[in-house]
């Protein structure tokens, strides 16, 4: 059996060996220290991918005959190059994949590596989680941003997280700088902008208390996913949606198929399903891995 090396990066860099779509011999985190969560920001291109392939090498445990090497990251990605990246800004323009390569190759793993997009990862794993690596599967992912990604992969850009989901003027607390974007209501930091007073968990608190102006913010940040899901249907077809990521216990999930019922109206559309799942790090390194097993033709 193909033995892969699934890494994902976020606040931390999560790495594991993955033989038949199962993690092998445990995760590995970097940092450890929950204190030093977020640390990767500060690290510079060069010494981040170092530490990256220093993961890699400890997950492989001595082994040079890997079949694939995948690496999720936050951003758009394009063809081996990280386009953009918010969260880690030191990688935009890099072209990580071949510097990835090129430190395995200096220390003996001569291995294909797959670069994607974080959001692809989850819905990857989550497609051989449950059994549907034979399916179109789409997840949005709840987060510090909206992350959407798709399984199986499929060239394009993919940013539904920056979906425009309303005209009004005032709407421009998105990260990006655009006007009405998705992120720009369900975002972590544009939350906090929008309620200087309040974190995102006291707001949906207060709403479940009966706030009038929380309550209304709840229905805004359903309709905007709504909206988003509802053009995903129209421009894709139906299918199954996922919800996932540290924010989804925000979800209200009658109350988003509500609204979302309210946007499709066309009888052939209406095939879709929304389901709230609770992935975890080791989901998102088998789904790097399941990636790059099957950009290498295993």
């Amino acid at each position: 059996m193909a033995k892969s090396v699934g890494v994902t990066l976020s606040e931390q860099i999560h790495t594991g060996l993955v033989v038949d779509h199962k993690l092998v011999g445990g995760l590995r985190r970097f940092p450890e220290d929950v204190e030093d969560y977020g640390g990767l920001v500060e690290l510079h291109t060069e010494a981040l991918v170092g530490k990256i392939c220093e993961q890699i090498f400890s997950a492989a445990n001595g082994e040079t005959e890997i079949a694939s090497v995948g690496v999720a990251v936050p951003g758009l990605v394009k063809n081996g190059v990280v386009e953009e990246a918010p969260n880690l800004p030191q990688l935009k323009g890099a072209r990580l994949r071949d510097l990835i390569s090129l430190k395995l190759h200096e220390h003996g793993i001569a291995t294909p590596v797959t670069l994607l997009n974080d959001a692809d990862g989850v819905a990857a794993g989550l497609a051989a989680g449950h059994g549907k690596l034979d399916s179109t599967i789409r997840v949005w992912t709840l987060g510090m941003g909206i992350g959407y990604g798709r399984y199986p992969f499929a060239p394009g850009v993919w940013e539904g997280g920056h979906s425009v989901v309303t005209l009004d003027d005032k709407e421009t607390f998105c990260g990006c700088g655009g006007r009405g974007h998705l992120e720009g209501i369900m975002g972590h930091r544009s939350m906090r902008m929008r309620f200087l007073d309040m974190e995102p968990e006291e707001v949906f608190e207060a709403a479940k208390a009966g706030d009038q102006r929380c309550l209304e913010f709840k229905r805004l940040y359903h309709k905007a996913l709504a909206a988003a899901t509802a053009s995903s249907v129209h421009m894709a077809g139906p299918g199954k949606f996922y919800l996932t990521g540290p924010y989804v216990h925000f979800i209200d999930l009658p109350m988003l198929r509500d609204f979302t019922q309210q946007m499709v109206k066309m009888s052939p559309l209406q095939g879709y399903s929304l389901e709230i799942v609770h992935e975890s790090p080791e989901i998102r390194v088998i789904g790097s891995a399941v990636s790059a097993e099957q950009a290498a033709g295993l």
